[in-house]
C-alpha cells in the first residue's frame, strides 16, 4: 500500500529560480538540511507500507553488489559493510556477493542469498533490465528488496531506492555548464557505463538543460565506464578531431573527467587553455582543477548512500513507512569566482580539496575523518 503527497507544479525553471533564492547572500557552507531533491521535487512523493516484512531481530541480510570495478564503488562496498558493523546488534548474519559486472552472475547470486533464508536483499544491480525478472521473484517470495545507486526499470520489484538523486546531480553541473558558457560553445558529454542507470538518467537529465540552450552545440558523446584511463583515450581522440573548438566538457564523474584533463595537457594545451569541466567523486579531479585553474563544478554522487541503504533496510524489517526513492544529500563544489546564477557553492573548490588524500580517494563516503579505503576493515558478523 502506497500514501502520495501532492506534487507541486513548477519545472525546470521552477526548480532553478528557486535554487537561485535559497541561496541568495548565503554563505557557502556544507549543505546539511534535508536532502535539496526532495524539497524541490515537483512529483509525487510515495511512501511504502512495510508492515508485512515487520518481524524481529536480529536479522539476516544479504547484499548483492554489481561489482568493485571502479574506485567508486570500492568505497561505497565498504560503507555498506562499516553501517553493517555500526548496526550489529540488529544484524546477526551478513552475506555480500560480487557480480563483477555480469548480470547472469549477479542472477545467480541473488539466487543463492535466498536460499541461504535471508530476511532482506540489498542490490545493487549490475544493469536496470536484467535484474528484473529475478528482483520480482524475490519479493514474490516475500523477501522485501532495497536498491542502491542503479535501480531496476518495475517500481514493484523494489520496496526501496537509495540514491542521490542522478538527474539533480547532473542538471545542476549542466546547467553550470551552460550559464558558465553563456549559453553558447561547443561541447562534449562524457557519461559513465552504458547502460546501467545512474549514466543513463544522467545524461538524460543533462540533454534537458543543454536543449534549453540552442547555441550550444554538443559535438560528440562517448561513454568511458567511469574510467580515467578510458576518459583521457576517449578525449584525446576527440582532441584530435576538434581541438581548441571545445569549449566545456560535462563528465557525469570526476573519475573520467580526470583522464579528459590529463588529455587536454598531453595534447599540449596549457593550464589556462582547458576548458571548463565538471564532475565530481574523486580528490584527483578536485586537485587537478584547483592546481590547473580552469573552471569547474563538481557534485559528488556520495557513496555514503550505501550507509543510509543499511538503514533503510532496518527500517522495512521493523516495519516502517518508507519512501519509495531516498535520496541522499550531495555538496555542491565550484572553483572561485566561477559560480553562476543558477549555481552556487556549498564549498569553495579551495575548501574541498582533500590535500592529504591519495589522488584516488573518493569523496562523500560518509565514514569519518579517520576512513582509509587501504587499510579499511569492518567487524561484522559473518
Amino acid at each position: 500500500m502506497k500514501s502520495h503527497l501532492k506534487p507541486g507544479t513548477f519545472g525546470f525553471a521552477g526548480l532553478l529560480a528557486a535554487s537561485v533564492a535559497l541561496y541568495a547572500g548565503a554563505a557557502a557552507a556544507e549543505y546539511k538540511g534535508l536532502p535539496r531533491t526532495f524539497i524541490w521535487n515537483p512529483g509525487v512523493v510515495s511512501l511504502v507500507e512495510t508492515s508485512s516484512f515487520n518481524k524481529e531481530g536480529p536479522y539476516r541480510i544479504g547484499f548483492s553488489n554489481a561489482s568493485q570495478a571502479d574506485l567508486w564503488l570500492v568505497t561505497f562496498a565498504q560503507g555498506v559493510q562499516w553501517q553493517v558493523a555500526n548496526r550489529k546488534d540488529l544484524i546477526e548474519k551478513f552475506i555480500i556477493t560480487d557480480a563483477n559486472s555480469d548480470p547472469a552472475k549477479q542472477i545467480s547470486d541473488i539466487q543463492d542469498l535466498v536460499n541461504q533464508d535471508i530476511d532482506l536483499l540489498i542490490v545493487n544491480p549490475a544493469t536496470a533490465d536484467a535484474l528484473n525478472p529475478i528482483l520480482g521473484r524475490v519479493m514474490r517470495q516475500g523477501i522485501p528488496v532495497v536498491t542502491v545507486a542503479r535501480r531496476v526499470e518495475d517500481d514493484e520489484n523494489f520496496v526501496s531506492f537509495v540514491t542521490a538523486s542522478d538527474a539533480a546531480l547532473a542538471r545542476t553541473c549542466a546547467a553550470w555548464m551552460a550559464e558558465k558558457l553563456e549559453g553558447k560553445g561547443k561541447i562534449v558529454l562524457l557519461p559513465g557505463l552504458a547502460g546501467s542507470s545512474p549514466a543513463e538518467a544522467r545524461l538524460a537529465a543533462a540533454k534537458e538543460v543543454f536543449a534549453q540552450f540552442p547555441q550550444i552545440e554538443v559535438i560528440d558523446t562517448q561513454y568511458t565506464g567511469w574510467s580515467p584511463a578510458n576518459g583521457k583515450q576517449v578525449m584525446s581522440a576527440i582532441i584530435q578531431r576538434a581541438g581548441k573548438e571545445i569549449n566545456g566538457v560535462w563528465a557525469d564523474s570526476g573519475l573520467q573527467a580526470s583522464g579528459s584533463v590529463e588529455a587536454f595537457l598531453s595534447a599540449g594545451f596549457t593550464a589556462d587553455q582547458i576548458p571548463p569541466h565538471t564532475g565530481g567523486d574523486m580528490n584527483g579531479m578536485y586537485k587537478a582543477a584547483l592546481k590547473n585553474g580552469f573552471p569547474f563544478c563538481g557534485a559528488d554522487y556520495t557513496p555514503s548512500m550505501g550507509i543510509k541503504a543499511v538503514d533503510v533496510a532496518l527500517e522495512v524489517l521493523q516495519g516502517a513507512s518508507v519512501p519509495k526513492q531516498v535520496d541522499v544529500n550531495f555538496q555542491v563544489v565550484v572553483s572561485e569566482g566561477d559560480e553562476t546564477a543558477s549555481v552556487k557553492a556549498d564549498f569553495p573548490l579551495k575548501d574541498y580539496v582533500a590535500a592529504d588524500k591519495p589522488d584516488d580517494f573518493i569523496m562523500g563516503h560518509g565514514m569519518g575523518p579517520d576512513y582509509d579505503p587501504k587499510a579499511f576493515k569492518a567487524e561484522y558478523p559473518q
